[in-house]
């Protein structure tokens, strides 16, 4: 026969199982990203974080790259971008999206940001990075001097161009931070050209004409 002491004892075993398997969810959102650490905001708190640091909250940075932080709460693991926010009951996060229809010449044209400053971009998925020409880039105050000298090949022959890193680059909703880009000393291209130090770093697709840029986390 099982006493009223056993079944207390066996209820209260259940009972703690639950508990420790229980962990409420927390509101998250990736704040800034750095070498080895990020800011993460959790129910509207500011935690500055190193890998491996655990938040009042239970929630533990795992790893960080240039481009999203890797957190882990409870037993659940999910990576988010700087920007974007999810509760970690962890339902699948809506990523960021740009949608762009086709211009004239069949060539797909779109307003942009570069560091926060408004743009027209030209997609072209056949330059290397992002290209500009110099009054552009004296227009969007980049200190280009400061960047690597290097020479490009344009229709009118050899040109002396600067490589640097624009701070941020955002089409849409989608954005992307450290973005490699080239300023030429002349007047081309006439267009900023929106190339692959951008595009190889989001989700690229055509739906019936319309060029769809997605973020990657």
């Amino acid at each position: 026969m099982v006493t009223s002491n056993k079944i207390t004892y066996l209820l209260l075993i259940v009972l703690l199982t639950l508990i420790s398997g229980f962990v409420s969810a927390v509101e998250i959102s990736v704040s800034g990203l750095f070498d080895g650490g990020a800011v993460l905001e959790i129910d509207g708190k500011h935690r500055l974080m190193r890998e491996g640091d655990r938040s009042p909250e239970g929630v533990v940075l795992i790893s960080v790259t240039k481009t999203a932080a890797t957190f882990k709460h409870g037993d659940k693991q999910q990576s988010l971008g700087i920007n974007r926010a999810i509760s970690t009951n962890f339902k699948e996060a809506e990523k960021a999206q740009a949608r762009i229809a086709t211009g004239p010449g069949g060539h797909y044209y779109t307003p942009g940001r570069i560091n926060g400053l408004p743009v027209r971009f030209l997609v072209d998925t056949g330059a290397t990075s992002i290209a500009m020409n110099l009054p552009t880039a004296k227009a969007l105050g980049l200190n280009y001097r400061a960047g690597k000298k290097i020479n490009i090949n344009t229709a009118n022959g050899v040109a002396v161009a600067y490589m640097l890193t624009l701070d941020s680059v955002r089409v849409g909703d989608v954005e992307v931070r450290n973005v490699a880009a080239a300023v030429s000393m002349g007047d081309f291209p006439s267009e900023i050209l929106l190339g692959n130090s951008f595009l190889s770093r989001v989700d690229l697709r055509r739906e019936n004409g319309v060029l769809v840029l997605e973020s990657q986390f």
